[in-house]
């Protein structure tokens, strides 16, 4: 007698399973969550992004497109307890909190390591830069690890080429040149004090240089950055970044739509009370100055002072996102009251110049939306941030190279502000507009960015397909 066949049809697999791992600063946050976003929108690939009870709200704004996994923030004794973030952070500390953050490698290991036999095994981890001991993680783990970098491909390079060189920098003389194989040379001044402070033998020193020796052992590395903005840097894999291949797949910067959704927390002034202020500039566009000098940085009391006096002298309409640590001087606010902390602002028409730290986050902003920039760098890649755009780019113009430690006069500031808002810097402002058009090409379907990103999707696809060995 013959019996039927019963067709039993096999389970799909489960999609593959990718750890997301940011770095507690909101500029490095909200980057790696858009483009966690946008690797989910793709399908085919599930995240999981981890946080800690402070950074977790910043999740919300991405809804359910990827699942959390929140740890407790590890403690250490060279971190302050009870701070989680990089916001409002001295720059003394930052190494401490890339050395403290490590602390969830452990804990981190367990969690996946209970997940290793079933579909919810990890098969690749997406880390920021300065989690460079996700690297260690996955060799354990025996999965690949794709590291994001949220500054721009140059500064990157600069900041892994020093760590992993170690020149030799002459006490006192911060003029001087340091060379790079790839890279134009960067002055001593305008080094990132993670490099400039770096003592050896101190643990915290040499945690951080570990932190991006890690980094250059990465399967690839993946930038919001786009071609255009970084062509000569991201035409061939650099010596600098280990030959390792750069993924550009930027900019990751809000688009009119969604500019105002509060990802970067709640505002002070709505976006819509905001716009109807600007509205009112309807018959002289760009006229308007917006200042924003980033969600990390503390302005310095002589700089705020500086600004304020030389916005005050020119009488330039302005908004100034001040946040709530700006130390602005007694009255200015009462007088001009013209505050606000929203990004919305950039996309309007009124608006023709940005007072800017070039943080890169900030500058993505500007460049997507067209604004030229008033480049005031203070610490970290800003001063290298700042010479692309002025020398490379041709979309900025300087306020002051004095940094953090000296301040200008505002006598020098009014100057610039004056010489940008009477039109003597078209060319700057032409080039902006330009950037614009590019940055929103790239990320249009069939641009070079999302074509990057599709590629980077199907990678984690194939890091999933089965274990790695």
């Amino acid at each position: 007698m013959a019996t039927a066949a019963t067709d039993r049809t096999a389970a799909p697999e489960p999609a593959p399973h990718v750890l997301v791992v940011p770095y507690p600063a909101q500029g490095h946050t909200i980057p790696l969550l858009d483009l966690a976003t946008l690797l989910a929108s793709r399908g085919g690939v599930r995240l999981t992004v981890v946080a800690t009870p402070a950074t977790a709200p910043l999740l919300a704004a991405h809804g359910d497109a990827v699942g959390e996994l929140v740890l407790p923030f590890p403690s250490h004794p060279a971190f302050p307890a009870g701070v989680e973030s990089a916001k409002g952070l001295s720059p003394a500390l930052f190494g401490a909190l890339i050395v403290a953050y490590a602390g969830l490698r452990a804990p981190l290991g367990d969690w996946a390591r209970e997940r290793s036999g079933g579909p919810d095994r990890v098969a690749a981890i997406l880390s920021d830069f300065f989690c460079g001991w996700t690297q260690p993680l996955a060799a354990e783990l025996g999965v690949s690890r794709i590291a994001f970098l949220p500054s721009a491909v140059y500064g990157t390079a600069v900041l892994h080429s020093l760590f992993r060189r170690m020149p030799q920098r002459e006490d006192g003389d911060d003029e001087s040149p340091i060379g790079f194989p790839d890279l134009p040379g960067v002055p001593v001044a305008a080094l990132t004090l993670l490099y400039r402070t770096y003592r050896d033998g101190d643990e915290v020193s040499e945690g951080v240089r570990r932190n991006f020796l890690w980094n250059l052992e990465a399967s690839s590395f993946v930038s919001n950055t786009f071609r255009r903005l970084e062509e000569r840097y991201l035409a061939a894999p650099l010596a600098d970044l280990g030959f390792r291949r750069v993924c550009a797949i930027g900019p990751l910067a809000p688009d009119a739509a969604d500019a105002a959704s509060g990802r970067g927390g709640e505002t002070a002034v709505s976006a819509a009370d905001l716009c109807v202020w600007l509205d009112g500039f309807a018959d002289d566009d760009g006229s308007v100055v917006y200042i924003r000098f980033g969600s990390m940085a503390v302005l310095q009391p002589p700089h705020a002072a500086a600004l304020a006096a030389a916005l005050e002298r020119t009488g330039v309409p302005f908004v100034w996102a001040v946040g709530t640590t700006a130390p602005l001087p007694e009255g200015f606010e009462e007088r001009v009251a013209a505050t606000a902390e929203t990004v919305a602002a950039l996309r309007h028409r009124a608006v023709g110049w940005s007072v800017t730290h070039c943080g890169w986050n900030s500058v993505l902003e500007a460049s997507a939306a067209g604004v030229p920039m008033l480049a005031w760098p203070m610490t970290a890649d800003q001063f290298v941030n700042t010479r692309l755009l002025m020398e490379e780019a041709g979309a900025a113009v300087p306020v002051s190279w004095g940094g953090i430690q000296a301040a200008p006069e505002a006598e020098e500031v009014a100057r610039v502000l004056e010489t940008a808002a009477g039109g003597q810097c078209a060319h700057v402002a032409a080039r902006a507009k330009e950037l614009a058009e590019e940055a929103a090409a790239t990320v249009s379907d069939g641009g070079a960015s999302r074509q990057e990103l599709d590629e980077l999707v199907r990678e984690l696809r194939e890091l999933g397909s089965e274990p790695k060995e």
